[in-house]
């Protein structure tokens, strides 16, 4: 093996010495004999250029070379020698003699000439590794930075900003980030879905709404809470069940087949074509990041839209549908109507009437929306034209909880029992257990891991589920129908009472095979929710440490539509109820995960996204929760009444209380 020699480097060129008087005068001579001056020189060899290192280039760059001649020029002849000479030995000497020589002038140095080598060793030992360093293998080493440090290193100098600003970069901190809590240092950012949604093309328009058959209404009012005719009193007393009137002293038309006149120019039936953007990702990230901060210190801003005459009970928002272009918020109300917004604009679109009493839950999609309520019916809508689609009936008491998704509705009544409508074929079975009121309902895919779309955001096209559909199937009663549920196997219902016990049912089997008891008083909502975070804690309560891994931007792929569980991963359902309380379980297990405290009285709505939890109580406040430390971080006040629904979405909270007003928290920066 042949040895390598050691790296050599040409350091500063020996500086050119004066001519001296002798030189010019025989300069001069030869010149007027006519004898060119290259004639009696000898050209001297050339020595083999060497590499030369770092420092020195740099000061090749900056012209210390021409300082140090023209300072050496200035000094008298005898001067420039001895310095030349020295500079000349040293040059010439190995590493280990200049180090020998160094240390025995730094013993001869005074502090005055210390404190000038410390001056120009501060600015010379400084190296630029991004000015070597090749631009791939500059931008590997700034992966390794987080968000701060990159910002930071884009002060240093203009190559750096453009190495930090590099979309590569940005784009990894963002998988990292968006959408998720990252492993490094806990912080997660919202998506903004509908700013960043892709391209679409024209979407069909909506089917034709085909009239409603005509079906009789029950007047029969519930008699198990007592009521008050007071229409102005929206202050509720400390018992744990609202006392509200269900028949409101004023009336409404109950023609179930209302509808207002068409507009040629509905903005929710003309397909939208968004322009298609690009975006820096830092851009992107620094957005997020702006929201995510207003989060966590609570700041917002608010808007209060006004219209219904009694509480609002239930409400909806959709930012994600492919038209109309604006995000739509749906609520329903004591005063017996359901009304459309706009959720940009705070306008009103649509008000649906229809039912004989308080609506107490709804849901939509793209092409429907379904109302449950305390008249005994639940109402199938087209919401975009505003037309009631089709009246289902089956309770013998009000209905107090609807949930669908793309096979089957469900929903929960007075009655005490769950009924589940198939829209495959119009069959339906009751499920009973609860020994009181059934609140909420909640259904989910235990195969594919997903919620309903309620849950979820809307995907399905508007030939998905056509209305025509829906109202041409025939839901008879039960003892007289003859078409049977078909029901896939993994389907499962989540059913949660005033008896203060949650269910979970196998729809394939109709059974119920698992019960949550921990609630020391009426649960009154559900939630599920992909919270990673939770359920690991729940699995590994053992382990007081966890092992956060480096994350490798370029082996993860990112996409902003992707909001489906990963496999492994199970959801973590969470209930509010009145005893004060909101607990998350293990559905695996049926064991509660945590317990969280903080509102002074019963909570009747929770709503979660994979980055944060809220409830609405009736103490009136709307509080946001670290759900990994099980603490408060932000309440916000500003509602007269009990806070009765909530919609979450990633930079606002939408509200809806006893006082008849909806409130649009937006933590977005303006």
């Amino acid at each position: 093996m042949i040895p390598q020699k050691p790296h050599l480097c040409d350091t500063l060129p020996q500086a050119k010495l004066a001519q001296t008087t002798s030189e010019q005068t025989m300069t001069s001579e030869n010149l007027r004999a006519g004898i060119p001056e290259d004639v009696h020189q000898i050209p001297a060899p050339q020595p083999q250029q060497r590499k030369l290192c770092p420092r020195h280039k740099r000061m090749a760059d900056e012209g210390t070379n021409l300082k140090l001649q023209q300072a050496l020029d200035a000094l008298p002849l005898q001067e420039r020698e001895a310095v030349n000479a020295i500079w000349a030995n040293f040059s010439a000497s190995p590493h280990p003699r200049r180090a020998l020589i160094l240390q025995g002038l730094l013993t001869m140095c005074c502090f005055s000439q210390l404190s000038l080598l410390a001056d120009q060793l501060s600015h010379i030992i400084r190296i630029d590794p991004f000015s070597i360093l090749p631009h791939e293998v500059s931008l590997r080493v700034l992966t390794y930075l987080d968000a701060t440090s990159l910002c930071r290193a884009a002060q240093v100098s203009k190559k750096w900003r453009r190495l930090a600003d590099d979309n590569i970069l940005w784009r990894g901190i963002c998988e990292q980030h968006i959408g998720q809590k990252c492993a490094k240092c806990g912080w997660g950012l919202p998506r903004l879905e509908k700013k960043k949604k892709p391209f679409r093309l024209p979407c069909p328009e909506s089917p034709v709404p085909i009239p409603p058959s005509s079906s009789s209404f029950s007047l029969s009012v519930p008699g198990k809470r007592p009521c008050d005719d007071s229409f102005d009193d929206f202050e509720i007393g400390p018992s744990s069940k609202r006392q509200r009137s269900s028949t409101p002293p004023y009336s409404t038309p109950a023609t179930p087949g209302y509808s207002p006149p068409p507009s040629p120019t509905n903005p929710l039936v003309q397909p939208f074509i968004p322009v298609p953007e690009t975006r820096p990702w830092k851009d992107v990230y620094c957005e997020r990041l702006t929201i995510e901060k207003n989060w966590r210190r609570g700041r917002c801003t608010v808007r209060t839209l006004r219209g219904h005459r009694d509480g609002v009970m239930c409400l909806q928002i959709n930012e994600n549908l492919a038209h109309p272009s604006f995000p739509i918020l749906i609520t329903g109300s004591y005063d017996r109507t359901a009304r459309v917004w706009n959720l940009e604009t705070g306008a009103q679109i649509h008000c649906l009437e229809g039912h004989t009493s308080a609506i107490r839950s709804l849901q939509f999609d793209e092409v429907k929306l379904v109302t449950a309520s305390m008249d005994c019916s639940i109402r199938i809508w087209n919401w975009r034209m505003g037309t009631c689609l089709r009246v289902l009936e089956g309770h013998t008491e009000g209905v107090v909880c609807v949930n669908f998704d793309e096979d089957v509705l469900a929903s929960g009544s007075v009655d005490t029992t769950v009924k589940i409508w198939d829209f495959r074929n119009g069959g339906k079975f009751t499920l009973r257990g609860h020994t009181d009121w059934v609140n909420c309902v909640q259904l989910w895919d235990s195969n594919s891991g997903a919620t309903s779309p309620s849950q979820t955001p809307a995907r399905a096209q508007l030939g998905a589920s056509p209305s025509s559909a829906i109202v041409g199937l025939d839901w008879a009663p039960e003892n007289q129908s003859t078409a049977s549920p078909n029901i896939n196997r993994g389907k499962m219902l989540f059913s949660a009472s005033d008896d203060g016990t949650i269910r979970l049912w196998d729809l394939s089997s109709q059974t119920c095979i698992q019960v949550f008891t921990g609630h020391v008083g009426q649960v009154q909502t559900l939630k599920l929710s992909y919270m990673e975070r939770l359920l690991s804690e729940c699995k590994q309560k053992a382990s007081a440490s966890k092992d956060h891994h480096d994350l490798d931007p370029s082996s993860t792929s990112f996409n902003a539509e992707d909001d489906e569980p990963s496999p492994g991963r199970g959801p973590v359902l969470i209930s509010g109820s009145l005893d004060n309380t909101i607990k998350t379980w293990d559905i695996s297990t049926g064991k509660a995960i945590k317990t969280f405290f903080g509102h002074i009285e019963g909570v009747w709505s929770v709503a979660a996204d994979r980055m944060r939890l809220i409830s609405g109580s009736h103490d009136r406040t709307i509080k946001i929760w670290d759900c990994e430390q099980g603490r408060c971080t932000t309440t916000l006040v500003g509602h007269r009444g009990a806070v009765t629904c909530l919609g979450l979405a990633e930079d606002k909270i939408v509200s809806g209380s006893d006082d008849g007003n909806v409130r649009i928290w937006s933590f977005s920066s303006h």
